[in-house]
């Protein structure tokens, strides 16, 4: 997509959030717009595949077939369209025909809520005791019609889904071309905005694009295909995506706590064409109850809640899990943040890689935290590279972060590598950025395992056994600046000289003055 075609996307998109910015704030109505973002694609997608791959023969086509006259037809086309997409729509709930409808070009009643409601329960309905049923499931349940939020009335209920859809309509997604991701791209843009407006709720559902990708560039080098890929804290399924854009990924796996980002994890697998029986997304707490406990993934990548709180050792239980019970201490309850790595650890197949992002603390704080990364490093000895980023990268929080790479089968297996990469990105107004030269530098430095001066360096496993086991980049990378020496002698010499020039321009100015018969400035 060309950049004069993004920003008249995001042109389109804004004018459909304006239709609800007035009433409720991001968090709110952004669950109202991806909702039938994704009811207008999966409607666009059943029409699409009905039309080329079912009745192109017999010259129908879909939104044309009567509930009532072509039931055979719409029979036929409802069992493919389960066992191909997932779900079934009828042609009278095609989103183009709700906006029809609603733009009172069907010339019956206008009001379109209820046949909203009944079509996003269809489409959960009709996948029920299907191989999709759990992928379709509850999809829409953030997108509540009934809310006082959405209107005072009925009336104004209607006539703002009605401008929502309306504005859809005008959307070209392009479904045709099977290269474009226009559709995606769209939702990915609005995931971000809404996170950029929702503070430090961002941080549950969404990871800055360029950390992403930075990531997603490590864990798939050198691999072009990758079985199973698994992200524990999966929020809209962002960073998993983004595996894809480097690799064949065979199956997608993640867990989400919030049952709202869950959702939005869902239809963005969806929207990005990844066919329900490729992925599976589970909703419930990753650390306490661990939905795909068999799991050993190729790739695991994760951007965890900073010091989120859990059970710790107050659960009994957590101590024998085999998750936990090898590194002798529990993560402190809280700051959950080695919990995390230890359940990646878990699921970390041999020969895979994985990323986490943490912050700066984990890399140096003592007690539980402390016993826990010098086993990994000591006796396990699976931490591949600290890669230190800049402040402010990422939504809710201005601390800056740190990617720890670890890898089970290391080549490079007697050091760790540390890239200080603090000191390189791009200052926003409100937000700082890594371009595409800043994720390149990074990555071509761990590719090759680079030493550069005040930038990385490979510490030996001894260097960090002389330093406790303490990760803190600046231990490693020494990016001190020496002053340049100043010439105490030449600057006063210079003064001198200053004052020497003052003292005869004055005097010029005052003979000056005298020859014009003026009142002398001094």
């Amino acid at each position: 997509m060309s950049d004069e075609q993004k920003r008249l996307l995001e042109k389109q998109l804004w004018a459909v959030a304006d239709t609800l910015r007035s009433s409720m704030n991001a968090d709110e109505y952004r669950n109202y717009i991806l909702g039938f973002i994704f009811y207008k694609y999966l409607s666009e997608k059943l029409e699409k595949y009905a039309n080329e791959e079912l009745l192109k023969a017999d010259k129908r086509a879909f939104a044309g077939l009567d509930v009532k006259k072509d039931k055979e037809y719409i029979a036929a086309v409802k069992t493919h369209s389960l066992e191909k997409l997932g779900f079934f729509l009828l042609p009278n709930q095609l989103f183009v025909e709700l906006v029809k409808k609603g733009n009172g070009e069907r010339g019956d009643d206008k009001f379109v809520l209820e046949d909203l409601k009944a079509v996003l329960n269809s489409i959960e309905q009709t996948s029920s005791g299907t191989d999709s049923e759990d992928d379709f499931k509850g999809l829409f349940a953030d997108v509540d019609l009934a809310s006082v939020r959405l209107g005072s009335s009925e009336k104004i209920k209607n006539e703002r889904v009605v401008a929502i859809l309306s504005h859809l309509s005008k959307i070209d997604f392009r479904l045709e071309d099977a290269k474009s991701d226009v559709l995606g791209d769209a939702y990915e843009y609005l995931i971000s905005q809404f996170a950029a407006g929702a503070g430090k709720k961002a941080g549950e559902f969404y990871t800055p694009a360029q950390v992403s990708r930075l990531m997603a560039m490590i864990v798939t080098d050198g691999k072009k295909k990758l079985r199973s890929v698994y992200d524990p804290t999966c929020g809209s399924g962002s960073l998993l995506l983004r595996l894809g854009d480097y690799a064949e990924i065979a199956h997608y796996y993640g867990q989400e706590y919030n049952t709202t980002t869950y959702n939005l994890a869902r239809m963005n697998m969806i929207l990005h064409g990844v066919h329900y029986s490729k992925f599976d997304i589970e909703n419930g707490n990753t650390l306490t109850d661990d939905k795909l406990s068999d799991l050993k993934a190729e790739a695991v990548v994760a951007n965890p809640p900073f010091g989120a709180k859990w059970k710790g050792d107050t659960d009994p239980t957590l101590s024998a899990d085999d998750r936990f019970s090898q590194y002798g201490r529990l993560a402190p309850k809280g700051a959950a943040d080695y919990a995390f790595v230890t359940h990646m650890l878990h699921h970390l197949a041999d020969n895979g890689t994985m990323t986490v992002v943490l912050p700066h603390g984990a890399l140096f704080r003592g007690g539980a935290e402390g016993h826990i990364r010098r086993y990994i490093i000591e006796k396990l000895n699976y931490l591949d590279a600290v890669i230190g980023l800049p402040a402010n990268l990422f939504y809710g929080t201005a601390i800056p972060a740190t990617i720890l790479v670890f890898k089970k089968c290391r080549k490079e297996d007697d050091n760790i590598l540390f890239i200080e990469a603090s000191r390189d990105s791009r200052k926003g107004k409100n937000q700082n950025f890594l371009d595409d030269e800043h994720i390149e530098k990074i990555f071509d430095t761990y590719r090759h395992r680079k030493e550069i001066d005040k930038f990385s360096h490979n510490a030996p496993l001894e260097e960090i056994k002389e330093n406790d086991f303490n990760l803190n980049i600046p231990r490693y990378v020494d990016t001190f600046e020496e002053e340049a020496l100043i010439d105490i002698g030449a600057i006063a010499a210079d003064l001198k000289d200053l004052k020497n020039n003052e003292a005869k321009l004055e005097l010029a100015i005052d003979m000056a003055c005298q020859e014009l018969g003026i009142k002398k400035p001094f």
